[in-house]
């Protein structure tokens, strides 16, 4: 049987990398997906999913810094599907620099994106699944960078740690509304986000080749001595929304391969 045959799923930054990956794998269960993404790829990427896999997966277009497009998600999720049962605050991005390199302008954007996007869209799910009476599963991307800042990049270091205080906040808050949430922490990904981190911390920590660094820190510090594929992420988030996880709320858990152990 297919674990979530009829319910409906919000996933942000859908259309590539991770969030694509996610999709799939809720398409593959037989869910009804809201594939949602400020660029406009999203529309190749809903159509592909839905061609490859017969489910119904729906494109839509959605900055996650603004209430008013936010909304319009979860309205668009109810009028085609019905209720929101999973929703999945994925959308991020990254930039890289020196501290006395760094703009305002890089601080806002990554602080926006992948802190103030991930509270707006867990505010808009939870006041429909509250509304609705079901319940539902709400799951927040952070990042290694949860655990670990890393060099040249404090924002988005503090833009996932604010993923988990989020999270733990409002596991608390919802626990009684049968909602739980939770998190989790990638770690070193075959996306094209670390194709950018490979290229630009490699020119910044020395003369590497593409490639090389991201290969370097898979031999040294994985213990799988392997870089995570976006199935594996995914596989834990189906978990996370499955009725077998309906006794975990506010934990934040990484799939890293053994990169950080807590």
């Amino acid at each position: 049987m297919k674990r979530f045959e009829g319910q409906t799923v919000v996933i942000t930054g859908g259309n590539k990398g991770i969030g694509y990956a996610m999709a799939e794998r809720f398409a593959q269960e037989g869910a009804r997906i809201l594939m949602a993404s400020i660029e406009e790829q999203v529309t190749e990427a809903a159509a592909k999913l839905a061609a490859a896999t017969g489910a119904s997966v729906e494109p839509v277009l959605c900055d996650v810094t603004r209430i008013d497009q936010v909304k319009a998600l979860y309205d668009k999720a109810e009028e085609l599907f019905g209720p929101v049962d999973v929703s999945i605050q994925n959308a991020g991005v990254i930039t890289i620099a020196k501290i006395e390199d760094m703009t305002e302008k890089e601080w806002d954007l990554v602080l926006d994106v992948n802190t103030k996007g991930v509270f707006l869209c867990c505010q808009e799910a939870i006041r429909r699944m509250r509304a609705s009476g079901k319940g539902g599963r709400l799951i927040n991307t952070a990042s290694g960078q949860a655990r670990d800042g890393f060099i040249y990049t404090p924002h988005y270091a503090a833009s996932k740690m604010g993923v988990v205080g989020i999270t733990q906040s409002l596991a608390k808050e919802v626990a009684l509304d049968n909602i739980t949430v939770n998190a989790i922490c990638p770690g070193i990904i075959v996306t094209e986000m670390w194709d950018y981190n490979d290229k630009v911390w490699g020119e910044m920590l020395g003369d590497y080749k593409p490639g090389e660094l991201i290969n370097s820190w898979v031999q040294e510090k994985i213990p799988m001595k392997r870089a995570g594929t976006g199935s594996d992420v995914a596989g834990l988030v189906a978990f996370l929304a499955s009725r077998d996880a309906d006794y975990i709320t506010g934990q934040t858990i990484n799939v890293d391969g053994g990169l950080i152990m807590s």
